[in-house]
């Protein structure tokens, strides 16, 4: 029977190995697990021993902790389709002023979508950058700034906005309310 934590794990272990562009087999040169054991491992069907576990974190280059949950998984049918709200994992740039909320439920698909908050004064850096893919989104609340390439937005609440993310671009909110939007990148970023 497969345990519902172990689903999780899986997910998780999947969902960094795709984020950082890596095989089955990639990942095992890294870890040092074999390609079956990481197979299980991501379909939730064995539970890693603590040494595993240490040595995926490593290859996957992050802390061991990032596999431990502060509460329980969610439901097995809930695994991979649906993100509950307070949910989603987050990631936190305070130098920045910038946090996002993942609400697809991992990086495993062809997109990912985001809740970004953006502090006043917040941004995504003094440089133009870019990657590859699309982002398009939605501003619900608050007005943020755009620039793509030359061009310069001022998007309000209800304003949404598309572009290829090969094209430079950075955005900053210069307001003093914080602002929120729902960004969605292809392929998956973070």
């Amino acid at each position: 029977m497969v345990e519902t934590a172990d689903l999780w794990l899986g997910m998780q272990v999947q969902d960094l190995r795709k984020t950082l562009g890596l095989s089955l087999q990639q990942l095992a040169q890294r870890s040092g697990l074999s390609i079956g054991m990481l197979s299980q491992i991501e379909r939730g069907l064995v539970s890693p021993s603590i040494r595993s576990l240490r040595q995926l974190s490593e290859a996957l280059e992050v802390q061991a902790g990032h596999f431990f949950m502060a509460e329980s998984p969610p439901p097995p049918e809930e695994i991979g389709l649906i993100v509950r709200r307070n949910k989603g994992r987050q990631l936190h740039l305070p130098s920045n002023g910038v946090s996002k909320w993942l609400l697809t439920p991992n990086l495993s698909g062809n997109l990912e979508m985001l809740l970004v908050e953006i502090a006043p004064g917040g941004k995504s850096g003094p440089d133009f950058y870019t990657h590859k893919g699309e982002e398009c989104g939605h501003v619900i609340s608050g007005s943020m700034h755009l620039w793509v390439e030359d061009r310069h937005f001022i998007l309000n609440e209800g304003d949404s906005f598309r572009f290829l993310s090969t094209t430079p671009h950075r955005f900053e909110n210069v307001s003093d309310i914080p602002a929120s939007v729902i960004w969605v990148i292809t392929p998956p970023l973070y």
